[in-house]
This record gives C-alpha cells, structure tokens and sequence, in this order.
C-alpha cells in the first residue's frame, strides 16, 4: 500500500459506512494522525500514526462498526494528550491490557482464599476461620467470578441485602466487614483500587444487641450450682459444667483445653494466643477446688489430647453444644442460661462484692480496653489479686452451693 493510496480530509460517519474494499488496502484520512484503514478483506480498521521520542509509530483503535468515528476521534484526542504529556499511547495500551488481564484473573474468591490462607498463617483461630469460610460462601455465588476490581459497591450491597432478606441482620453486618477487608487486602497487593464495602455500613439493618443469658444473683447462683451437682448425664459433661461456673472462660476455651496447657503444681493455665478470642496468650489461676475437679477428670481423659474430648472421637475436643445442651436438660431455658453467661454471672457478682479491683476482673476475663490511652495504663497482669480471687470465687460458689439440698434435673423447662 503506497502512500498515494491515502485519501486526505475529514471523514464522515457516511463515508466511513459507504467505504467499499478495493484490490490492495487504503486509507482514508480525518486529520492529526487518525485514519481509516479500509482492508481487501472488507475489514475497516482505526489507526494513528504519531511520532514519539523522534519515533515514527502506529496505534490502534479498533474496527468499525464496533468503534464508531466520534469514538474513533475521542481516542486519538486522549492519545493526543498523552504525547503532549510525553507518554507513549502504545505503552500505555499496552500497560492497560496487562491490567486489564491481570484484573480477570484476580477473581474475588481467588484473593478471598489467598486472604484466608494469610490469616492462617498468622495464626487466626480455626473457629473464626471457619464462621468466615460461611460467610464467603454465601457471597461466592454472586462475587466468586467477578474481577476483584470491578466489583461495584451495587455488586456488594446486593450480596448483603440477601442476607438480610433471611433475617441476619448481624451476619450481613458481619459480611460487610470481611470483605471490606478483602477489598482491602486487594489493593495493598495491587490488584484493586477501592473498597467498595466501605461505604455500605450506614446502609445495613442495625441488629439489636442480644445479651447472652445469665444468671447474675446469689440466689440463682446457688441454684444453678446445686442443679449442676445434680446433673445425671456424661461425667465428662458435669465436669465442663462445674469447671465452667469455677473458670468463667468463655466456652470455646475450656471445651479446647489441653493436659499439656496445665501446670498443676504452679496452679496455672496457659491458655496459647492462638486460642484466645484476642489473639493473647492468657494465664487462668486455679484454685484447690479446680484442681480437685481436674485431678478427678485426668482419670477419666488424661491419656487423651483434650480435657474435654468429643464423644465421637477423642481426637476432637468436645461439641460447642455439649454444655448448652445440658444447661436444657437441668431444666434452664436459652433465656434463662448458657455456657457463655457464666462468665457474666462471675463478673456481676464478682464486681457487686467490691472486694477486687475491676481491672483484674476484667484481666481475668480477658477482655480488651477498647480506649487505647487507658490500656496502656492497665498493661499490669494483677496476677497476686487474680490468684486470690480465683480462690475466692470457688469458696464463693461452693458457700451457694451448699445453702440448700442438692436439686435433680426435671428433664423439662423450669416452673417458675
């Protein structure tokens, strides 16, 4: 194709349709550079022609019909003002087709489980990796194929309003959050540009807070501990209830128990980091009562791994439902009781006696300062304090305990 083969001036949308193929290709010219290459095939093809760093090059835009002649003029003004700008528009292109690659082969869940294993990696606990494998799995089927970086916050707020749909105010609540921080991951590793989650907060149906049943005076108390003593099921079981009410950990800790977390000389517990809700490792002090209980237990499962061991396979710890489910059978409603409030009956009675410092209480129960100038005043482990109320808290219990005859299981919901 010689030069001559160019036809000079401004095009029309009119010519561009009416150009019919010749015998050898041609060109038909709309100014500063942009052409139409007319092939012998029939084919109309966009290019430029510009000069960069003293360079002659070619740059294209596509074919006709699918770019059409104002679409065709719009590049060539972009491409335009990028050499204005010093930048060559064919790298560019090029630079923008790697991306646009990359982007789809990043796809949401392909980041979503790289995100998970980094989190395994740094030790996320097994249970939070689990709730949040359950939650990916209901945004998987909408988001999983997706490009992570064209997910729009529309994509995202679908996914969440489906949840919703069911009545899970606090799992699309929770949802919002864990892909907010894929999002987040995704552009730290620069396969996105934005969290597209981020702003979906204020758009969410806030939960009502539920606070977990419990039991938080003497006199229930004293009840509940006689009733536990009546307990008729698996011995293993009446052990996790009474060390529950002695321990107040929260339930995930105590059915996770090792032997080789004990040491039953120094009295203490060493709960590992991996294990606790707060990712920090945590020292239970044990008074003579739970030691006693712990002694009589390690006849019953100490060849074995857990404290607790599953009723299936000893090689797992115990059902998260094994201590909630006898709290029903000693007759305690959901609204009445669970194997997480005794951790707020030993905080309310523990605080309302006055005779500890509310810090060691909270140190004991491993909750974390959410104000960081005051928790950095409150570093101190209390431990002296803890172990003595510790002690306190067992003599407590078995002083309710003994105020009254020992109650059988009713087998049915408590008469009040």
């Amino acid at each position: 194709m010689d030069r001559d083969d160019t036809i000079m001036g401004k095009l029309f949308a009119t010519t561009v349709a009416n150009a019919k193929p010749r015998e050898r290709d041609y060109k038909l010219s709309d100014g500063e550079g942009l052409y139409l290459l007319v092939k012998a095939n029939g084919r109309k093809l966009w290019r430029l022609n510009y000069r960069h760093l003293d360079k002659q090059r070619t740059l294209s835009f596509g074919a006709w019909p699918e770019v059409s002649l104002v679409d065709a003029r719009g590049q060539r003004d972009d491409a335009r003002r990028m050499i204005a700008a010093g930048r060559d528009p064919s790298h560019e292109a090029k630079l923008a087709a790697a991306r646009e690659k990359l982007s789809e082969e990043n796809s949401f869940k392909l980041v979503a489980e790289e995100w998970i294993a980094k989190n395994e990696r740094e030790g996320m606990a097994e249970v939070t990796l689990s709730k949040v494998r359950w939650l990916l799995a209901k945004a998987y089927p909408k988001l999983g194929n997706r490009p992570i970086a064209k997910i729009t916050a529309q994509e995202v707020l679908a996914v969440l309003r489906s949840i919703e749909a069911t009545g899970r105010y606090e799992s699309a609540r929770r949802m919002r959050s864990v892909l907010s921080r894929i999002f987040r991951y995704a552009i730290a590793t620069t396969r996105a540009e934005h969290d597209p989650a981020r702003d979906l907060r204020g758009a969410l149906t806030v939960p009502k807070v539920k606070h977990l049943a419990a039991i938080t005076t003497e006199k229930g108390a004293g009840e509940l501990m006689r009733a536990i003593e009546g307990y008729s099921g698996h011995a293993i079981t009446l052990y996790a209830l009474r060390l529950s009410a002695h321990l107040f950990v929260r339930p995930g800790e105590l059915r996770q128990a090792e032997w080789s977390e004990f040491d039953f000389e120094r009295a203490v517990w060493a709960i590992p980091a991996e294990k606790m809700k707060m990712r920090r490792p945590h020292r239970v002090p044990l008074s003579t009562q739970v030691i006693g209980l712990f002694e009589e237990l390690y006849e019953l499962t100490g060849t074995w791994r857990y404290c607790f061991p599953s009723f299936r396979s000893p090689r797992r710890p115990m059902s998260e439902n094994t201590v909630n489910a006898a709290l029903r059978v000693l007759g305690f409603k959901h609204d009445e009781m669970t194997a997480h409030g005794f951790r707020a009956m030993a905080a309310t009675l523990l605080n309302e006696a006055g005779l500890f410092n509310p810090d060691a209480i909270e140190r004991q129960l491993a909750h974390m300062e959410n104000n960081g100038v005051r928790r950095a005043y409150t570093r101190g482990e209390y431990w002296d304090e803890r172990v003595r109320m510790m002690q306190h808290w067992s003599d407590h219990l078995d002083h309710l305990r003994d105020g009254a005859k020992v109650l059988k299981p009713n087998f049915g919901a408590r008469r009040t």
